[in-house]
């Protein structure tokens, strides 16, 4: 469990939490006046802003459902989970295979106290409190080791969290280090922000929206996003916008939906390389 010190030292109601942010733009409750403001400001700036958070995650459940009913992937890394809604991981896995194990890791020490109540009553899904630029950290963590067997294929999401990690922190050698301790067979499963379909002013606008949160934005080209599937085979449909990876029910609105998360699915194959 979190130390309850902890999360009352990190808890700021005057700050803008980005997983609160981002839940409002869902349409969730579990967001404060700080948090809805900051939302209606990048509204403002990008007015499909919440639909494509929907978007988003409806990609998270596309994709999980997809690993577990037709690849039969039965363990889940969930890094970045953000505040509970409906359709977590571990409901959709869970629904189509009753023996899939989840490990929730944020290091948002309130997320995770959130998701640990949540959990309480569910063995086979674990949250810890676990930073993603320090990933050995979240490999050697207990809870990974009794929930998770890195020598069976795993699925490793990382949906709408890798932008905010700033490139000085070196963001493509933390995924390349989990995706080395992944077994072959396994999946790396992400989605993030990007700047190509919007213009210069506005992306300075959201970027220095995000400076005053609780975790800064660092949006990036569909190039610089594709180089963190390095050596991985990327299944079809590529890279693509959010809305497009293999989409179910397409509605009115979804029809030309500019891309504001480009996301993508990639399979690591024998000796660590696609196949």
């Amino acid at each position: 469990m979190t130390d309850d010190n902890n999360i009352l030292r990190k808890f700021d109601p005057a700050v803008p939490n980005v997983a609160r942010i981002y839940d409002y733009l869902l349409g969730g409750r579990d967001n404060l006046p700080a948090d809805r403001d900051a939302a209606e400001e990048l509204i403002a700036a990008l007015p499909d802003a919440a639909i494509a958070a929907n978007h988003n995650r409806e990609f998270l459940r596309r994709a999980v459902r997809t690993l577990a009913r037709d690849s039969d992937i039965r363990q889940f890394i969930d890094i970045g989970t953000g505040l509970p809604t409906r359709g977590n991981v571990h409901e959709i896995a869970q629904r189509w295979a009753s023996d899939a194990r989840v490990l929730y890791v944020d290091y948002d020490a309130v997320v995770v106290e959130h998701a640990q109540a949540l959990l309480a009553d569910n063995p086979t899904t674990v949250a810890i409190n676990r930073d993603l630029r320090r990933p050995d950290d979240i490999l050697n963590h207990p809870a990974l080791r009794a929930l998770i067997d890195l020598n069976e294929p795993v699925a490793l999401l990382m949906v709408a969290v890798l932008h905010f990690i700033e490139d000085a922190e070196d963001p493509y050698s933390a995924v390349d280090r989990l995706k080395e301790a992944m077994a072959p067979g396994s999946y790396l499963v992400l989605s993030h922000v990007t700047p190509d379909d919007i213009s210069p002013d506005v992306a300075a606008r959201v970027r220095k929206l995000y400076e005053h949160t609780s975790a800064p934005g660092v949006a990036r080209t569909r190039a610089e996003i594709a180089r963190f599937f390095s050596g991985l085979e990327v299944v079809p449909p590529g890279l693509v916008n959010v809305s497009s990876w293999r989409p179910g029910i397409r509605y009115p609105e979804d029809r030309g939906t500019r891309t504001l998360f480009y996301a993508g699915m990639g399979r690591k194959g024998h000796r660590g390389g696609a196949r």
